[in-house]
């Protein structure tokens, strides 16, 4: 029985402990939080960047710094049960898959494809 009750005085040290040190991480994550955003702020200042230039929009054109660009897809089919979509690119969802897709053409891609 002594052994039980060294265990649990351990174990309550070790929890004591674990609660000292999350206060102590806390404490530090709040001081590199505010210093990183000081240095953030003057970044954005110094370069007289904007919003737009730190938080990109989904469409992202070709920039000398990646040569990538990302467009987002319109999505072409739509599961009528859920509502979710799929832009006919990649993995098909499972909603979709092994079935006839033209049954899960949006309405507006239907018109497009009758015209043509």
């Amino acid at each position: 029985m002594i052994d039980g009750i060294i265990l649990m005085t351990t174990y309550k040290e070790l929890l004591n402990q674990r609660a000292e040190l999350e206060k102590q991480i806390e404490a530090v994550r709040k001081e590199a939080i505010a210093a990183a955003i000081t240095e953030a702020r003057a970044i954005v200042l110094g370069y007289e960047l904007t919003e737009e230039d730190i938080f990109f929009s989904k469409k992202i054109t070709r920039t000398s710094i990646t040569g990538y660009v990302v467009k987002t897809v319109a999505p072409k089919y739509r599961d009528p049960i859920t509502g979710a979509t799929w832009s006919g690119r990649g993995k098909p969802p499972l909603w979709i898959a092994g079935q006839d897709r033209l049954n899960f053409l949006i309405r507006e891609q239907v018109a497009s494809t009758e015209v043509a």
